[in-house]
């Protein structure tokens, strides 16, 4: 999930790790904590993990897209109260408030079973793959559930790596699983026909992750992109002279990067298609994609959507705005506004 950096009040920690919070709050400086969740805030950033804290009040999930495999609405009881969301191609995460997991839609591998050890502890971010879901926990542990099947086979990609922790950021891949760890390494479990677990050598310094169809990216902390696994349709050789970059996303067989001056780069393929980066596309600060297509988050709080639209995942809804974050999962697109 891509969120809006300009809704909230925002530090910036060693390797890129943020902290959002309804006020500038600095304990050391004898500013109160004025809430429970500017406190937690607080606490997850001396743990060194990242955390977003409510800022308005209510908060609207859109879905769109996914013809037959889209999972559904989701449920009316909790649509004010999302923080975040998480789409696979058959199911819906949400992550409310209070720190909670939400999960709907089909059940055929236990990707919506979520464990109940996680009402016990607060959870700081989900993420969802085909078939499986994955929860970062406030303690950088990782809790995983589902798996793959069918096309995939059974590749124990909710099977987490014995000992992981210190973990900071989580991605999904659409069979595998990626998480960067407070120390700028990255760790990846799954399917890895394609060697998309497969992190490079040496790989350090890294600040996010994304998890492609059959490939995988890492940021570096000097705004430059790495990329392994599949690359078939050129989805993991990094346009020469990439830098500047602050945000990745890893769609099925293409690649997108967003860089400081608010422009997006693309390479690879959608498919059998290929779809260039709107002209003019300009002042983005997000940015999300499905399988075969890709999301724009602009700083007026408007989303551009371009690729592939065979189930209107690129038919934007008339009149959205004021969008806080949006995410993109096959042919699904998502948004939350406030």
């Amino acid at each position: 999930m891509a969120l809006r950096r300009d809704l909230y009040k925002v530090w910036v920690l060693p390797l890129g790790c943020t902290v959002m919070a309804t006020k500038a709050i600095h304990p050391a400086r004898g500013a109160p904590c004025l809430s429970a969740r500017a406190k937690l805030a607080w606490l997850l950033l001396l743990a060194g993990l990242s955390a977003v804290v409510q800022t308005h009040a209510a908060h609207r999930l859109v879905i769109w897209g996914g013809a037959d495999t889209a999972p559904g609405p989701l449920p009316i009881e909790f649509q004010t109260r999302v923080a975040a969301v998480a789409a696979g191609d058959f199911h819906g995460l949400a992550l409310d408030w209070d720190g909670r997991v939400r999960s709907w839609g089909d059940n055929t591998f236990g990707q919506t079973s979520v464990p109940t050890s996680l009402n016990r502890q607060p959870v700081l971010q989900i993420a969802a793959g085909n078939v499986h879901s994955l929860a970062l926990l406030w303690n950088g542990t990782v809790l995983a559930w589902g798996r793959s099947s069918g096309q995939f086979g059974d590749y124990s990609q909710d099977a987490v790596p014995a000992g992981l922790s210190k973990v900071r950021t989580l991605a999904a891949g659409a069979a595998h699983s990626l998480a960067l760890k407070r120390d700028g390494t990255v760790v990846a479990w799954g399917f890895n026909q394609d060697g998309q677990c497969q992190v490079p050598a040496g790989l350090g310094g890294v600040v996010a992750v994304a998890g492609g169809m059959y490939h995988s990216l890492a940021l570096r902390k000097d705004g430059t992109v790495s990329a392994w696994g599949n690359n078939f349709y050129g989805q993991s050789t990094v346009p020469a002279g990439l830098d500047k970059v602050v945000a990745v996303a890893a769609g099925g067989f293409h690649s997108l990067a967003l860089r400081q001056n608010g422009t997006v780069v693309s390479w690879g393929s959608y498919g059998m298609m290929r779809y260039a980066v709107p002209a003019g596309l300009s002042k983005v600060i997000a940015i999300a994609t499905g399988d075969y297509h890709s999301l724009a988050l602009k700083s007026d709080g408007t989303v551009v959507a371009w690729g592939s639209n065979s189930a209107n995942q690129c038919s934007v809804p008339p009149g959205l705005k004021r969008v806080a974050a949006i995410s993109a999962h096959g042919q699904l697109s998502a948004a939350i506004t406030h």
